[in-house]
Parts: C-alpha cells; sequence; structure tokens
C-alpha cells in the first residue's frame, strides 16, 4: 500500500504557502486528475508527476522587481512564493540576485572587463568565483600601494571601474580613481555602501542611466 502525502504541506516544502499560489497550484493538478477538490492527501506515488507539471506551468518567485521581470518573461506562469529562498531566480540571496542582475546589465550595455577597487580579501575571492568565468575582473587591494601608473592602466582597461570606499581602501589608492579631471570618469563608480549586493547595484544603476 503506497503512502500519501498531506498536499498543503507538499506545497509549503516548495514556497508555495500564499492562499492564491496554493489554489492556482492545486488547480492544475486537478486539471490533470492527480488530485481532486475533495482531497486534502495525495499519493507519493503521484508527487513526481506533480513535481514535473508544476516545474513546466510555472516560475517560483520572490516579490522582488528584479525577480518578477525575470518570472514574466521566463514564458511561464509566475507564481508567488514564501519565504523567498524558494524564488528560483535569487534563492532568496540579496549576493544572487544583485550577481545574476549585474551580468544581465553588462551583457546589454557591452561591458566586458569590470575593475574592483577595494574590498576584502573574502569578498574578493567571492567576486572572482561568481563572476570572473563570465566576464573579466581585475581586482585591486585597496590596502596595498598602488602606482598612479598601474591605476592608469586599470582605468584603461576597464569598461566599469568600481571604487568601494566603504571597505578596506586607503585614501592614496583611491585617490587615484577618482582624481577631479579624468578623463575615464564616465567609468568610474564610487560606493558609499557594504556589500555585495550594495556594490554590485551601484554598478547596475550606472549603467542604466
Amino acid at each position: 500500500m503506497s503512502a500519501d502525502k498531506d498536499i498543503d504541506g507538499w506545497f509549503a516544502e516548495r514556497g508555495i504557502t500564499l492562499q492564491d499560489s496554493r489554489v492556482r497550484a492545486r488547480a492544475v493538478l486537478e486539471e490533470v486528475g492527480l488530485t481532486s477538490a475533495r482531497k486534502v492527501r495525495i499519493s507519493e506515488t503521484k508527487l513526481p508527476k506533480a513535481e514535473q507539471l508544476l516545474a513546466e506551468r510555472f516560475y517560483r518567485v520572490c516579490t522582488a522587481s528584479e525577480c518578477q521581470q525575470v518570472a514574466r518573461s521566463s514564458g511561464k506562469e509566475p507564481l508567488p512564493v514564501e519565504p523567498r529562498s524558494h524564488c528560483e531566480h535569487c534563492g532568496g540571496s540579496n549576493n544572487r540576485r544583485a550577481e545574476v542582475a549585474f551580468l544581465e546589465a553588462c551583457q546589454r550595455h557591452g561591458v566586458r572587463r569590470v575593475v574592483v577597487v577595494g574590498g576584502s580579501p573574502a569578498v574578493r575571492e567571492e567576486l572572482e568565483e561568481k563572476l570572473g568565468g563570465l566576464i573579466e575582473l581585475r581586482m585591486v587591494d585597496g590596502t596595498e600601494r598602488r602606482t598612479a601608473g598601474k591605476a592608469q592602466g586599470d582605468l584603461e582597461w576597464g569598461d566599469l571601474v568600481l571604487v568601494w570606499g566603504a571597505t578596506e581602501l586607503h585614501h592614496k589608492v583611491s585617490s587615484h580613481y577618482t582624481q577631479p579631471g579624468t578623463p575615464y570618469r564616465h567609468k568610474v563608480v564610487h560606493v558609499a555602501r557594504r556589500g555585495v549586493a550594495s556594490l554590485l547595484d551601484a554598478g547596475i544603476t550606472h549603467l542604466e542611466r
């Protein structure tokens, strides 16, 4: 005899906790005969088919505007989820959301080379891991001496230069990139907030202007 599972509990494990989302998801399962309006439980043998059906019909999404936009362009029906860790786009992570949005903005605007000035070693490593294989990154340690010549080379090389002022960044390093009158000021963004998401969001805002 096969076991069965509470349908609402199964939905909740997938972030389908909002009333409207549960009603919509259940209606799809009922359409193909996997359950009926009077049932509150479903046979576990039917769950793989139910999982496949929901994946084909819906894009599970949180309330973030970037995620909503991706869901609408996915070709599937957006299905609001809570908690946002079940969002197919960001997985509940502000960093992940920002990483995806930043890469998309770079692609739209032809940005292939990005210089990041400042940031802790751990954060620079994270950026290399998440973005390094998709765009060219040059990470500048803000605590080590940087000559004007090397900074000039960075400005010439990069399509976008993010100067992360709220992190480990000495003025003697940052001043090479932010001095008034530089012909590269159109590509330089001074970021005053901490956090990877804040850094990348500042880059996105600059590119979209």
